[in-house]
């Protein structure tokens, strides 16, 4: 069962409509992007409204570049961080532009939401913020 993280606690995932592997035909509503992927290469257009990219592993940051990338080129749909990502990097998650967390039920056991909704204020406590005081 997948599990989804939003900044209000854990929640059943509602997307029905699948996912395409990037470089899918026009017409696809949501794409799912490996953690390689050049976020340049990807293809955004007004159809897309989600995207998920793959954390194959906790220690691999490269799904927080690709979300920042795909929002700085304009971005504005759902966007899903899929896999290993632990509560403490939900934060982050969130930052870099991710609207939600998918994790498995493994994951959730070992992390429950308490430890997610504990870095779910993730915007008042970056470094920028204490920096402004």
């Amino acid at each position: 069962m997948t599990i989804i993280v939003t900044d209000n606690g854990f929640a059943s995932d509602d997307w029905d409509k699948g996912f395409s592997a990037s470089g899918a035909a026009n017409d696809c509503t949501a794409l799912d992007l490996p953690s390689d992927i050049h976020p340049e290469k990807v293809e955004l257009s007004s159809q897309i409204e989600m995207i998920r990219i793959d954390f194959p592993s906790s220690a691999d940051g490269r799904g927080f570049t690709i979300a920042r990338a795909l929002r700085l080129r304009g971005y504005t749909g759902r966007l899903r961080a899929r896999g290993q990502v632990l509560a403490d990097q939900y934060a982050m998650a969130r930052r870099s532009g991710f609207d939600e967390v998918e994790i498995d039920e493994a994951l959730a056991a070992r992390q429950p939401v308490d430890q997610w909704q504990f870095r779910a204020d993730w915007k008042a406590h970056d470094y920028q913020a204490r920096l402004r005081g």
